[in-house]
């Protein structure tokens, strides 16, 4: 597991800055497959073989989210997974955006070491 899936989302209470894109370089980095879209959220396609696997795909995500306090746009169907993340409060990017998107990543297995 990556060192960004080891830790903790921490709730935003707003009044912070978006991450710039050096920063979001950076994280991007320790991540396999995602991409930053206009500095603003994350975004990373997942491919299963049916829709049966997609939703259960998404049903872990789901209850991930719920454990960390912190909610993707989740989009699915047949055989694919669509995951946007960005914290809304601040409607940018923040460290436990990258955070998320790791630990999505250990669902799967993949995941940088």
């Amino acid at each position: 597991m990556s060192g960004l899936a080891n830790r903790q989302c921490v709730p935003c209470r707003g009044g912070v800055p978006p991450l710039q894109q050096d920063e979001i370089e950076g994280f991007l980095r320790q991540l396999e497959g995602w991409t930053a879209v206009d500095q603003h959220h994350l975004k990373k396609n997942y491919r299963f073989k049916d829709f049966r696997e997609a939703q259960q795909f998404v049903n872990k995500v789901g209850d991930l989210a719920e454990e960390q306090g912190h909610h993707p746009d989740i989009c699915f169907g047949w055989g694919s997974a669509e995951i946007r993340i960005w914290t809304h409060k601040i409607d940018g990017l923040t460290e436990s955006d990258f955070i998320l998107a790791a630990k999505i990543d250990a669902l799967t297995g993949n995941t940088l070491n």
